[in-house]
This record gives C-alpha cells, structure tokens and sequence, in this order.
C-alpha cells in the first residue's frame, strides 16, 4: 500500500487525483491531505477516506474542520509549516504537489529533501527555485514525476532514452484568445479570460493560459527538468490538446505522446511509474476529432510567452521575478483593478525595475518574491 500525501486537495489536480486513488483503492492510501480555508471540501474528503493528517493554511478554517470532524481519526494541523511536515512525514511514500503558486514551494523542497517521490504540479518550484530544487532531488535520492500533460509527455517520450536528443517542442491550446486579433483584446474580461475550451481548471491558470504565461512557465520547467537550453525548446499552439509536446531527433525521429485532454492520464502514470495503471479515461479516438492544428506562436499578441523564454535566458531571479509579477498582475486583472493586455506590460515593467542576482538559498528567493510583488504593485498603481 502506497501512503499518499496531497498538497491542494481540494483543487482541480487533487480531486482528479482522489479520483484515481478511488479505482485503486488497493494501492494508494490517503496519508495527509491539505488545503487554504475550504475546510467544508476538506471535511467531506476526510469523512470518506480518513486521512491521518488534514492541514488547513487558514487557521480559523483549521478550527472549523477540527471542530467538524466526527472522530479522532484525522489529526487537524494549521499553517504552512505544517505543509512541510507532511510532506516530509516518514510515513509518506508519494507527494501530490498541487497547491497553485509560489505557496507551493517550500513544502515541495521539503519532500525532496526528504527523498520522496514528488509527482510535480507545482511549477513555481523549479521557476522559483530551480537549481536548489534540482540540487535537492540529487542529493537527497528523491525521485520528480511532472504532472503537467506537456511535460508528463515528454518525459514518456524519453524513456528510451536521451541520445540524438535534438530538441523539444511543448504543445499549447492557445487559450480562448488563439484567433483573437491583438487589438480585440482591450477590453477582455475575466470570466472571458477564463473560458478554457479544453481545460477545467482554476481562474488564476484559465488567465496564465490566455496570455499563455502558463506555457511560459513551462518552458521554464521544461529547461530544469530535462536540463535544455532555451534554443532546444519549443512551443508550438495545438488548439485540439490531442498531442500532448513531441521529442525530435537527431536521425529525423519525432515521438509524440497523444491522449484525450484529461489530466488523470498523468497523475495515474506519476503514481504508478515506471508501470500504468487504469486513470478512468477513456482511450483516445482519432475517427472522432477534427483534423489536428499547428501554428506558430505569435509573441506579440503573447508577451508574457516571449518574456517567460527572455527571463529563462537572464537566469538567476528573473524567473522568479517573472512569476511574483504575474501573479501580482492577474489577481489585479481578476479583481478588475487593470486590463488584460495590462498584465504583460506589468511583468515587463517590474523585470526591467528588479535587481538582478542568483539566489543561493530559499531564503534568498522567498525576498526576491516579496520584492518583486511590491515592485509589482507600485507599477500597478500607475494603472489603476
């Protein structure tokens, strides 16, 4: 039986992941679930499969699940060190690193640190912290699984191995604005913004995708995980989602990985590597698609694509200057604070504003985020 903790439980990763848990139940043992302050989800997910530890970041919803829980099955923890604890619990065999953002990170490195399998949802940890993450996979022996269906892909078309590796390409749907004229985009809204044609996912990365910041961040990922300079990774808009990214070869190969667009198809092979099991999806059937789409990306309707590979180059703290200012930017753009095209500009404003280094420490990048979030909203103000 594998003990699984789940950071961001109550999320879109989560929930698909509790899905597959429950095609398995003879495999996979809910260890340690988590979640910011929807402790009424949390209670319902501990009632059905009787977590040893619930945390809740929010600790006044912490209170609330402690009080609502009918026994003394679950242990109820509160903050964000408890993360860390769970994530590193000695009874955890497999990390399910969903929580959305930079609050992700430190609980991510702690499972590293602790040897675990870390099935990876969490790209803030590698465009954070990238060479200290990695570092700590090496060192600590722990084993890193991407959980993104482009990278997932990539990794699957690698098995083979690395040799005559030439390039890779990452897909992207293109969002909801693919054939959307740059100049019809002022005056977007949120819920337009986060109207995914093939994905269920959160507004903060419905938004990410349609100014494909998402894909950005990807690249930036793609380049720690499977160790390419930024001149052998490519994007390359796939509005159907069908192939998931492509391997090209030296010898004229190209492997491509193709799937319906449905994540339980990663998160069940990171939980049953190096073998598959059953996701609950069905196989794909190429009879019934349209026929598959490619374009070039256009980096100027797509800034934040174009600013993502540039901060990849700089390296050191742009990446992580890069993702504060973003987050900064869209939760502004949702709470119709600025516009849409007003997120790029943000982020190219704050990187140009932000001192450069390369951090050595978490410590070190947790400032370079605080900073640059407050150098986020100073631009902002000239916006609003």
């Amino acid at each position: 039986m594998i003990n699984l903790t789940i950071l961001g439980a109550t999320g879109s990763i989560g929930q698909s992941t509790l899905s597959v848990v429950n095609l398995h139940p003879e495999k996979f043992n809910v260890f340690a679930i988590s979640a910011h302050t929807n402790w009424q989800q949390m209670l319902t997910i501990c009632e059905q499969y009787q977590p040893t530890f619930a945390v809740m970041i929010d600790e006044a919803a912490a209170e609330q699940l402690s009080q609502a829980i009918p026994s003394d099955a679950t242990t109820v923890l509160a903050g964000a060190k408890a993360l860390e604890t769970i994530a590193a619990h000695t009874d955890t065999d497999q990390v399910m690193a969903a929580i959305v953002g930079s609050a992700g990170m430190a609980s991510s490195l702690a499972a590293a640190k602790a040897g675990k399998r870390i099935m990876l949802a969490n790209k803030e940890s590698l465009v954070l912290a990238g060479d200290i993450f990695m570092q700590a996979i090496k060192d600590n022996n722990a084993e890193l699984i991407p959980v993104d269906s482009e990278h997932s892909a990539i990794f699957q078309c690698l098995q083979g191995g690395l040799s005559g590796l030439n390039k890779i390409q990452l897909t992207a749907s293109g969002g909801p604005f693919l054939h959307t004229p740059l100049n019809a985009l002022t005056n977007i809204t949120p819920d337009q913004a986060c109207a995914h044609p093939n994905w269920s996912m959160g507004r903060k990365i419905s938004v990410d995708s349609a100014t494909m910041m998402n894909k950005g961040l990807e690249v930036i990922e793609a380049h720690y995980l499977f160790d390419l300079s930024t001149d052998r990774i490519e994007v390359v808009m796939h509005p159907q989602s069908i192939i998931h990214s492509s391997v090209y070869f030296k010898d004229g190969s190209t492997l491509s990985q193709l799937g319906n667009p449905d994540m339980r198809t990663v998160i069940a092979y990171a939980m049953s590597y190096p073998n598959r099991i059953n996701s609950g999806v069905p196989a794909l059937d190429l009879t019934q698609h349209s026929p598959l789409e490619f374009y070039p990306p256009d980096f100027d309707k797509f800034a934040c694509l174009r600013l993502a590979f540039e901060a990849l180059k700089q390296g050191g703290n742009a990446m992580g200057t890069l993702n504060a200012a973003n987050e900064v930017a869209v939760a502004n753009f949702l709470n119709h604070n600025i516009k849409f095209l007003d997120i790029a500009k943000i982020i190219e404003k704050t990187l140009a504003m932000s001192r450069h280094f390369y951090p050595t420490c978490l410590d070190e990048v947790v400032n370079n985020d605080k900073i640059a979030r407050l150098t986020a909203n100073e631009v902002i103000q000239s916006y609003v």
